[in-house]
C-alpha cells in the first residue's frame, strides 16, 4: 500500500504530464571536436548523440568559453582552492571577495556589495531580511519568481502594479505609504526593459527606495549601468550566470543596507561561501566586459539581424530589443511541439510554460548571444517561419504580435 506522500507525488505528476507541463531535466554533454574553435563558433552542445546550436543561454556575451576566463578560474582555485571552506562570517570571506564586491561598487557607483552564490538567494535574502510586516511594498506584476518568494516569507504587504505601467506605479506610490518599489531591468520571459529613470523619479518623489533586479541587464545594457547608476536605483541585484558566464550574485547598497544584511541575512550567515575562485573568475570577467565593448556590440548586431530575418519572413515575435527574443504561442502542448521539431532541425530553444509565464502564453523564448555566427542565425529564423507554418502557428507581423500582447 502507498503512503500519503507516496500517492500525492504520483498523482501531482500524473497531472503534469498530461497537461504538457511535466518538467523533466536533460543530460546535455560537450562535443570537444565542435568547440575546438569556441571564439569563432556558435554555441553547441551534445544530446543523445546528436549536435544542436544552442539558442537557450543566458551567457549572453560568450564568456563562458573564453580562454583567458578559465584561465582566470583556474589561477583562482590555485591560489585559494577550490572551495571557501565556511560561511563568510567564519572564515569563508577573502580578498578575492573583496576585490570582486570593490570593483562592482567601482562600475555601478554603489558603496558596498555583498557576495551570494546565486541570483535567487540574493533575491530572496534581500526581500526577506530587508522588509517585514510593517512594510508595504509595490512590485511589476512579472518580476522574477525569487523576488515574489522572498516577500512572501517577509510578511510584508505586496501590492502589484501593471507590468512597465507608470500611471498604475504612480497611483500605488500615492495611495499607500510604500517601502520600496521593485522591479527588473530586463524582464526574463518578455525581454523588454523597466522605465528606470522615471521609475527612480516616482521613488523620490514618494520617499520610497528603487529595487532593481538586474541579473538580465548587467553588462549588456547601456543607460545606467555605469559609475552613476546608485544615483537611480537605491539596491541593485547583478548576477554572475548572465552576461559575465560565470556563477554567483550581489547585493548593491548602501554601507548601511550591506552592514544590515551581514548582521541578520540568515541566507549569507549559515550558507558557505561563494568560492573565492568563482569570486576571482568573476572579477575576470567583469574586467574582461569592460575592456572588450565590442561584445556589446556584436551581440546588438546579432539581435538586430535574427529580428530583420523574422520580420522578412513574418515571425511573430514579441517586439523586444534585448537578447531574450520571445515567441508567444499560447498553447503548452503546442509550444512543445514546436520546440520538438526545432530540435529535429538541430535548433534548440527554449519552451516556457505555466507556471513560469501565465496561462494562455505558453512561448518559445529564443536567447541570442555575441557567440552566435550568422549563418547559424539564419538558419534559426528559417526554421521557425518553416515550422510554426507546417504546425498551423499563424504567422503575423511583429507588430501585430505586440499590439496583441498588450
Amino acid at each position: 500500500m502507498s503512503s500519503l506522500l507516496e500517492t500525492k507525488i504520483a498523482a501531482r505528476q500524473h497531472a503534469l504530464r498530461e497537461q504538457g507541463l511535466l518538467r523533466q531535466r536533460k543530460v546535455l554533454s560537450v562535443d570537444h571536436a565542435l568547440n575546438t574553435n569556441a571564439s569563432t563558433s556558435s554555441p553547441r552542445f551534445v544530446f543523445e548523440g546528436r549536435a544542436y546550436v544552442n539558442f537557450s543561454s543566458n551567457d549572453y556575451l560568450g564568456l563562458s568559453r573564453v580562454p583567458q576566463l578559465a584561465e582566470a578560474l583556474h589561477l583562482g582555485a590555485q591560489t585559494y582552492g577550490l572551495g571557501s571552506g565556511a560561511s563568510p562570517l567564519v572564515t569563508g570571506y577573502s580578498d578575492a571577495h573583496l576585490a570582486l564586491e570593490r570593483e562592482l561598487c567601482a562600475l555601478t557607483g554603489h558603496e558596498a556589495a555583498l557576495l551570494f552564490c546565486s541570483g535567487f538567494s540574493a533575491n530572496t535574502a534581500l526581500m526577506k531580511t530587508l522588509f517585514d510586516q510593517h512594510d508595504i511594498v509595490v512590485a511589476d506584476k512579472l518580476v522574477h519568481a525569487s523576488i515574489i518568494d522572498g516577500l512572501q516569507d517577509s510578511g510584508a504587504q505586496l501590492k502589484r502594479f501593471l507590468h512597465n505601467s507608470l500611471e498604475s506605479a504612480e497611483r500605488l506610490l500615492a495611495r499607500h505609504q510604500i517601502s520600496a518599489l521593485i522591479t527588473e531591468s530586463v524582464f526574463s520571459m518578455d525581454g523588454d526593459c523597466a522605465p528606470i529613470v522615471q521609475l527612480s523619479a516616482l521613488c523620490r518623489q514618494h520617499h520610497a527606495w528603487l529595487v532593481v533586479d538586474d541579473a538580465h541587464g548587467f553588462a549588456v545594457l547601456d543607460g545606467y549601468h555605469n559609475a552613476d547608476a546608485a544615483q537611480l536605483i537605491d539596491v541593485q541585484v547583478v548576477t554572475f550566470g548572465k552576461a559575465l558566464g560565470c556563477q554567483g550574485a550581489a547585493v548593491l547598497g548602501s554601507q548601511a543596507l550591506i552592514d544590515f544584511l551581514v548582521s541578520n541575512a540568515r541566507e549569507y550567515i549559515y550558507s558557505t561561501a561563494l568560492s573565492p575562485a568563482n569570486a576571482a573568475l568573476a572579477l575576470a570577467a567583469t574586467q574582461y566586459c569592460t575592456a572588450h565593448p565590442e561584445l556589446q556590440q556584436k551581440l546588438l548586431e546579432n539581435i538586430a539581424l535574427f529580428k530583420q530575418l523574422c520580420r522578412k519572413a513574418n515571425v511573430p515575435l514579441l517586439g523586444s530589443d534585448t537578447a531574450i527574443q520571445p515567441l508567444i504561442i499560447g498553447d503548452a502542448r503546442q509550444t512543445l511541439q514546436v520546440a520538438e521539431e526545432l530540435r529535429a532541425a538541430g535548433i534548440w530553444v527554449g519552451a516556457i510554460r505555466p507556471p513560469t509565464v501565465s496561462v494562455g502564453s505558453a512561448r518559445l523564448r529564443i536567447t541570442l548571444t555575441a557567440a552566435h555566427a550568422a549563418e547559424d542565425i539564419a538558419a534559426c529564423a528559417a526554421q521557425l517561419a518553416q515550422v510554426l507554418s507546417r504546425v498551423g502557428v499563424p504567422l503575423v507581423t511583429e507588430r501585430q504580435a505586440t499590439d496583441d500582447h498588450r
